[in-house]
């Protein structure tokens, strides 16, 4: 028996677009069942000023296909020499939804973030004052700290001091990873939330470990053990306006993720909402998943919500996506958990 599913429109609060060659593509993968996006900054070279969010922003609506509505919610990306009036402007005038904090060399084009914490304060006092979020990749870069460790210790020594600095910040701890951080999140009464992505509910580090490696499965933050992705599978079916969606859908050709130091990234904008249905059909929480995926996140962000609808049909059978899809530059794989889904968006 065929079973419809209505929702408004969902967000992806966390999204890599890549650049150039990569926008037909990865642009319209996303505005196939997204109405927006909080898009990433980190660009080779970051997008660290407005006039650089701009011309990004123009180049992103130039790639998408006449018959799609998207809309791209720019960030810039926080360094220590980043000026806080710049900040507010940007953010006053509505040319930026955010800040993005890296710590440096956490993930993926990282290099130019943050190594010493103080000089940033001045920064985070004038996004507090104004109400601007401040999205971080949540982990410490130390090497003396295993990298499955690195989600807590960042908790630990760096975001407690950030919020008692500034108790008024908007925080979003971005693809998080683990129970720890979901029990952070719950413990905090206001002005934190988190997004968690499509391939952390979805596999853990078995999945990308046991009996071979799998660089498709690879990402940072890494997949953890399985009672974390059950914590995080907890966390957003239980409605919380504390979690909603940001997939970090994130596309590296197929070469840079088979080779002998892999690309940390998966692509899911292709098939994130056919996925999250079946998990949350399988918690019996179909009825939260708008939430999680079009409600928590325009709220938190301050934003309104989207006023058209998407539907997700399950059919009898499983649906079938395509493996890969190409850009001029190579050919990029789709991620696909270690489950079928008989949902479908129909577009």
């Amino acid at each position: 028996m065929t079973k419809e599913l209505v929702i408004v429109r969902p967000d992806d609060w966390h999204l890599h677009l890549r650049d150039k060659d990569f926008l037909p593509t990865t642009v319209n993968e996303s505005a196939k069942s997204f109405a927006r996006a909080i898009i990433m900054p980190n660009l080779i070279p970051p997008i660290t000023k407005l006039i650089d969010a701009e011309n990004y922003k123009q180049r992103i609506l130039s790639a998408l296909k006449p018959n799609l509505s998207f809309d791209p919610l720019m960030t810039l990306y926080l360094t220590e020499e980043t000026d806080p009036k710049e900040v507010k402007e940007g953010f006053v005038s509505g040319q930026i939804s955010a800040v993005k904090l890296y710590p440096a060399g956490a993930t993926t084009n990282s290099r130019s973030g943050v190594q010493n914490f103080e000089k940033i304060k001045p920064i985070l006092e004038i996004m507090a004052e104004i109400g601007c979020p401040l999205c971080i990749h949540g982990e410490v870069t130390d090497s003396n700290i295993d990298i499955f460790d690195r989600e807590k210790a960042f908790i630990d020594s760096v975001l407690n001091k950030i919020r008692t600095d500034n108790p008024t910040l908007k925080i979003i701890m971005e693809h998080i990873t683990t129970k720890d951080a979901v029990d952070y999140v719950f413990s905090v009464n206001k002005n934190l939330a988190a997004t968690v992505t499509t391939h952390h509910l979805s596999i853990n580090r078995n999945d990308l470990l046991a009996g071979g490696i799998r660089p498709h499965f690879y990402c940072l933050p890494v997949v953890k053990r399985e009672c974390h992705r059950l914590a995080l599978v907890e966390a957003v079916v239980s409605g919380s306006p504390k979690f909603f969606l940001g997939t970090d859908s994130a596309p590296h050709l197929d070469h840079d993720k088979e080779s002998s130091c892999g690309c940390a990234g998966c692509f899911t904008a292709t098939n994130t909402l056919e996925i999250l249905a079946h998990i949350f059909e399988e918690h019996k929480a179909l009825d939260k998943l708008e939430l999680f995926t079009s409600i928590n996140g325009a709220k938190f962000y301050g934003k309104n919500i989207n006023s058209d609808k998407i539907r997700i049909i399950k059919k009898n059978k499983p649906t079938s996506f395509p493996e890969k899809i190409s850009t001029p530059r190579g050919e990029i794989t789709i991620f696909k958990p270690n489950f079928e889904t008989k949902w479908q968006v129909q577009v």
